[in-house]
């Protein structure tokens, strides 16, 4: 008697432990107390190795925030963002595209604000015999790669020949087209390219003898591209990057302060070391 008494009694148990568990299933895993929270940033092709190591690191120190990094030329990006791609942050290669946006009532208030300045830089291959020095005698290149005048570095290297001399005064110095300086320049072949990082690629494949980017966009490319020169200021004028807070109406409360919050960790003091590593200079106003 007393035997099945205690296996009744074992029996109960094991009924009430198995209710407590949910009938035998395993117990639901716990669920996250946050949802990810995505910060989509479009950024200039010449930012692209900077904005890497600033997105490891962010996302490091802060595990529940994705940023998605969208990086072209600031034309096409601005292109993008006109169209109604999600857009929380803006870093551009030029102030153009940032007036354009601002323009519209699409920058937030009081969130735009200069970063870096960049120096046009003219390039060949490490074993070219060109006869080419720097941009006042480009001309005398085979081929050259240049952007057209969308692109922030297109615009700047058109500026900059006009100030050479070496084409003719306009209002736009970005209206000038590719042709339009091949002609100018007595008929050289010119290789129209959309961004910073295709110029870099065509003079590196040696698709072109000579080309114009950024000096940013040589760091790490030492072994495959020789700098003939390094523009000045003086021909170029500044080249500033400004960033800001893009207004998304997609995004929730959360999503647009990570955005403020990832726009102030790559302005900071402590950043600035980061953009000399890759070329940049911090020195802007």
């Amino acid at each position: 008697m007393k035997k099945k008494l205690i296996a009744a009694l074992i029996m109960l148990t094991m009924i009430f432990a198995l209710a407590a568990c949910g009938g035998g299933e395993a117990a639901p895993a716990e669920e996250e107390t946050s949802e990810q929270v995505t910060v989509n940033v479009f950024a200039a092709a010449s930012l692209s190795n900077v904005m890497g190591e600033f997105e490891a690191s962010y996302e490091e120190a802060n595990p529940g925030v994705d940023i998605v990094i969208n990086a072209d030329s600031s034309g096409a990006l601005l292109t993008q963002i006109q169209e109604g791609a999600p857009c929380d942050v803006f870093f551009s290669a030029a102030q153009k595209q940032m007036d354009e946006l601002e323009g519209a009532g699409m920058v937030v208030e009081g969130t735009r604000t200069n970063v870096v300045n960049n120096q046009l830089v003219v390039v060949t291959q490490p074993d070219s015999e060109t006869a080419v020095t720097g941009l006042a005698d480009i001309a005398k290149a085979k081929s050259i790669a240049l952007a057209d005048g969308s692109v922030p570095v297109g615009k700047y290297t058109r500026q900059a020949m006009i100030n050479l001399g070496l084409l003719a005064e306009v209002e736009d110095p970005a209206a000038i087209t590719t042709q339009e300086v091949s002609d100018q320049l007595g008929g050289v072949e010119i290789s129209e390219q959309g961004n910073v990082s295709k110029v870099l690629a065509a003079v590196e494949e040696a698709s072109c003898e000579v080309g114009t980017t950024y000096l940013s966009d040589t760091i790490g490319h030492e072994d495959s591209i020789k700098i003939l020169e390094t523009v000045g200021y003086d021909v170029t004028g500044n080249i500033i990057y400004p960033v800001a807070q893009i207004t998304n109406q997609d995004a929730d409360d959360a999503e647009s302060a990570a955005a403020a919050d990832f726009i102030a960790y790559i302005t900071n003091d402590e950043a600035k070391a980061l953009y000399q590593q890759y070329g940049f200079d911090t020195d802007v106003e």
